[in-house]
């Protein structure tokens, strides 16, 4: 970054060689960001550390889930292309709940329900991934799975996917 970028702000000097674009004099990033934060409030209530915390457990059970898929020799992209459109899926769902928690109040208990939900859902499937890779788990990891499963209002059964939390049978 150079060092003259926060004199350029400052006086609307930014040019495209700084990485920043100006457009009719206003900086286009501070646009975008602004568009991003609206979207952001209005479908999820604002960008909370669960939805972060969300967020990196679903980037790292894709990743991990790919690795496992490579080393066992099983990857397929349509596997790939659902699994997809099941991350997408779980923003969905939190889009739900947030808006359900509008109608009802505003209180953001069914979001932050469904959050954990997805959040113990994550982890179980990044510790089944590591088992695939034949990687070690630390007990911690394994003991926060119970923590976020009580948090989001009940347990997994034993006959539940770990992926979808649907019935096997």
């Amino acid at each position: 970054m150079p060092s003259d970028l926060p004199g350029a702000l400052l006086f609307g000097r930014c040019t495209r060689e700084m990485g920043v674009f100006v457009v009719g004099g206003e900086v286009e990033v501070s646009k975008t960001a602004a568009i991003i934060g609206a979207i952001t409030g209005y479908f999820f209530g604002g960008w909370t550390a669960m939805l972060n915390a969300l967020l990196v457990l679903v980037v790292i059970d894709f990743a991990t889930g790919f690795v496992a898929a490579w080393i066992n020799g099983e990857l397929k992209s349509m596997k790939g292309y659902i699994g997809i459109a099941k991350k997408v899926g779980i923003f969905m769902f939190v889009t739900v709940a947030h808006v359900i928690d509008g109608v009802l109040g505003d209180m953001h208990y069914i979001r932050d329900a469904v959050i954990f939900f997805y959040l113990a859902n994550e982890l179980l499937s990044i510790i089944e991934n590591a088992g695939k890779m034949g990687m070690p788990m630390p007990p911690a990891l394994i003991n926060a799975v119970a923590v976020l499963e009580a948090k989001s209002g009940g347990k997994k059964g034993e006959n539940q996917d770990a992926d979808t939390g649907t019935s096997k049978e």
